[in-house]
């Protein structure tokens, strides 16, 4: 059987991504495809408890280190419970989220290091990199501005950070885009919800029927 295709969405806070991602399975699932719509920190009942301690806003005082090493571990078993398993028989799986994040915003926002935050999910995801990862651009400050205007968003303890945080999380996906430049889609978010679903979606089922889908 063919291997599935894994497909990562990827960007700050207030791009549009989890709706994007949300909306782009379900079009999906619409014209036949089967896809596995999940998200990270989460997914599976563990991850989720995990993804809880992470995101609770009382949890100010969370060191940096300790924050990376429960995202990697929120990360292996997700992967191992729905990821790799999906992937094996064949279905495309389409993430909000995955090590692109900890790299951009613990390893590089969070002054970690990329290289050994990359390490610490080496051992955690081992070679299951993503395929295909569609990063959402925006400028940070717009993107901060759209969550304070979404009264239905949750608000998380990332959302509390400053200006200066989400800036540096931008600068590190930059890093991250140029060193894996062959599996990263641009996707300019700043416009509105249906041109980037438009062009997402586009993007995607070219990726897909590329591959024999």
């Amino acid at each position: 059987m063919k291997r599935g295709i894994f497909i990562t969405m990827e960007g700050p806070e207030g791009a549009g991504k989890t709706t994007i991602t949300q909306m782009l399975g379900k079009a999906l699932q619409e014209e036949g495809y089967q896809v596995l719509l999940t998200r990270e920190p989460g997914g599976v009942p563990i991850s989720e408890q995990i993804r809880e301690v992470i995101l609770n806003k009382k949890n100010t005082a969370m060191d940096p280190r300790t924050e990376a090493l429960l995202y990697a571990a929120a990360r292996r078993q997700h992967l191992v419970e729905v990821v790799k398993p999906e992937l094996d028989r064949g279905g495309i799986v389409l993430c909000d989220r995955f090590i692109d994040s900890s790299l951009a915003y613990q390893g590089h926002a969070r002054g970690l290091d990329i290289e050994e935050v990359y390490s610490i999910n080496k051992f955690a995801i081992g070679d299951m990199m993503p395929d295909v990862t569609f990063f959402f651009n925006i400028d940070p400050e717009e993107g901060l501005k759209r969550i304070q205007s979404n009264g239905e968003r949750e608000v998380n303890r990332l959302d509390l950070e400053a200006l200066d945080f989400h800036e540096k999380v931008c600068e590190g996906y930059q890093i991250i885009i140029d060193r894996w430049r062959e599996r990263f889609i641009i996707v300019d978010a700043g416009r509105s919800i249906e041109e980037v679903l438009e062009e997402t979606k586009a993007g995607l089922i070219g990726i897909l029927k590329e591959s024999g889908r």
